[in-house]
């Protein structure tokens, strides 16, 4: 009997043979902070003014001097202090100064006490509760001070970081410059979307699906369409995308049973090891080397196609563009819902629902048909149910491990 699993190398073991040949791009750019979202960060990002730049009022209240309320008469008030106004009158002893939250602490401040513990009266201030020194004063660089690294290079840029260098008044930072991509699909039988579908053709989803996955990742992306089955069309396009482009990036035409010259010529053109993967789906893929970019050979079903660049080529991207600590989400332990249908010899990614039970736990369910020709069952999908590689088949009830999608996938 055949052996259909045999030379299958694992996901870990061709994710690690990739990550260990490429280096991170080295050039960078200097943009604005307002154009420099989804950038990864070309070097650390120092911070030039301390924060909280000031000593300031964490609480709206009263500044006092610990020495006024040795006295048994209330405090009279000397002026207030707001944020963006500071107080500068004279502050005579036996005098408090009303201060809100942000203001700068008025020279000769101890301790701030908070309106709560404060009783109002005719005659002045009166203090309850227990006061300590220094209490509700944020100080002069608590946060940041000058100097410090507050960004790592590496880092992605989004809604938690430019909010943060906006606030230091950082108004450009420096970032790698963008991966150039070319996206090309091979195939007689595909046509372009929006066209009308001749006699035995599909849609090129594959390369829409990989192109929209590119600009989310903040590629540039350069689309080379579709090439025909012709060696010489094949050969031209290769080479074409060679010269333009960071990574080359194919679906179709790697798998067993394709045309020779598909292999001969990324042979000739480069050096590419055909790989068939202990994956499901996603057996056939290739990963490999042109003269001055590297390669990906997706496989032909859409499937497949989407499951191999999320998990092998999304996270090479993330190595060459110098995205640090840029993992795929951890997986969580569930129980399933519902039966899951495998056999033994390859690590599954079939597509999940995870969602909360009434009892507060997480429980997953499958999406219906795997199969790798069925792409609706991402659109209803938030997960990858990730089955072990020898597992067989799931029973509801069933513990299982899940991957939640990240942005690339809507999660």
């Amino acid at each position: 009997m055949e052996n259909h699993t045999a030379g299958l190398i694992s996901l870990e073991e061709a994710l690690a043979r990739m990550l260990s040949q490429v280096t991170a791009i080295d050039e960078q750019q200097l943009i604005p902070i307002t154009e420099a979202a989804g950038r990864i960060t070309a070097q650390a990002v120092i911070s030039p003014l301390d924060v909280p730049p000031f000593d300031n009022a964490a609480m709206d209240g009263y500044a006092i001097k610990l020495s006024d309320l040795l006295s048994e008469h209330p405090l009279t008030v000397a002026g207030k202090a707001f944020a963006g106004a500071p107080f500068h009158g004279e502050w005579p002893g036996g005098s408090c100064v009303r201060i809100m939250t942000g203001a700068p602490i008025p020279p000769g401040t101890e301790s701030v006490i908070m309106q709560e513990d404060a009783e109002v009266s005719a005659e002045g201030v009166r203090f309850a509760g227990k006061i300590k020194p220094g209490q509700h004063i944020r100080r002069r660089g608590e946060d940041i001070r000058i100097g410090d690294a507050v960004l790592a290079s590496g880092v992605r840029l989004g809604a938690a970081e430019l909010p943060l260098l906006a606030s230091l008044g950082i108004a450009e930072v420096s970032v790698k410059r963008r991966l150039r991509v070319a996206v090309l699909s091979t195939g007689d039988e595909l046509q372009a979307v929006g066209q009308p579908l001749q006699e035995g053709q599909i849609y090129d989803t594959n390369r829409f699906a990989v192109s929209l996955m590119l600009h989310q990742l903040g590629c540039e992306v350069i689309d080379l369409g579709v090439v025909r089955d012709d060696p010489a069309a094949l050969r031209a396009t290769l080479l074409k995308a060679d010269a333009q482009a960071d990574v080359v990036i194919s679906s179709g035409g790697v798998s067993v049973g394709e045309a020779d010259y598909t292999k001969e010529l990324l042979a000739e053109l480069g050096e590419i090891g055909f790989w068939k993967l202990a994956i499901k789906p996603g057996k056939p893929f290739a990963f490999g080397r042109l003269q001055q970019s590297w390669f990906c050979g997706l496989p032909g079903n859409p499937v497949s196609a989407t499951v191999t660049f999320y998990q092998l080529v999304q996270p090479l991207l993330a190595a060459l563009a110098g995205q640090h600590g840029a993992a795929l989400p951890p997986r969580q332990r569930v129980r399933t819902t519902t039966a899951l249908k495998k056999a033994p010899g390859r690590l599954d990614f079939q597509r999940g629902i995870v969602s909360r039970a009434a009892d507060g736990t997480l429980e997953v369910r499958s999406t219906g048909h795997q199969g790798s020709h069925i792409f609706s069952a991402f659109a209803a999908a938030n997960c990858f149910i990730v089955l072990e590689r020898e597992r067989g088949s799931v029973e509801p009830g069933e513990w299982v491990d899940i991957e939640p999608f990240n942005h690339l996938l809507g999660g």
